[in-house]
């Protein structure tokens, strides 16, 4: 890993489709909306955007910490954009903070964790836990 500045950003942009509701994705009781999880994953996306350049070949980064609140609600149709911003840098581990905007207003916003790790040694580890 090369050495990631703080401050360094990064976007994850995606339009709204039905199976990204919440009424789909999860359960049907739920509103016709923007599912959290799916709000999470795109700020995810958009930290792993931030530090993708600094990640040497091999290299990836997971998330470890998510801390976010779903702000308001968005429909299907609309154009969601996250960001990240790296907020401190300890070693292998990437502090985040992190928002999401729809084409109206502020739809959620926190902080995020991602670890840096070597894919080798992960699939590695992964491999002696699989079942027989």
């Amino acid at each position: 890993m090369r050495p990631i500045p703080v401050g360094a950003k990064g976007t994850f942009t995606l339009r709204v489709m039905p199976g990204h509701l919440a009424n789909q994705f999860k359960d049907a009781i739920l509103p016709q909306v923007f599912a959290t999880p799916m709000m999470v994953t795109i700020m995810e996306n958009a930290a792993l955007n931030a530090i993708r350049d600094y990640l040497e070949p091999g290299e990836s980064a997971v998330g470890t910490i998510v801390n976010i609140k779903h702000l308001a609600a968005t429909p299907v149709g609309h154009q969601v954009t996250a960001t990240a911003e790296v907020t401190k840098v300890d070693g292998r581990r990437i502090e985040f903070t992190v928002s999401a905007r729809d084409e109206i207003e502020e739809i959620g916003t926190g902080t995020h964790e991602r670890m840096v790790v070597d894919m080798a040694r992960l699939d590695k580890r992964l491999a002696a836990k699989k079942r027989p």
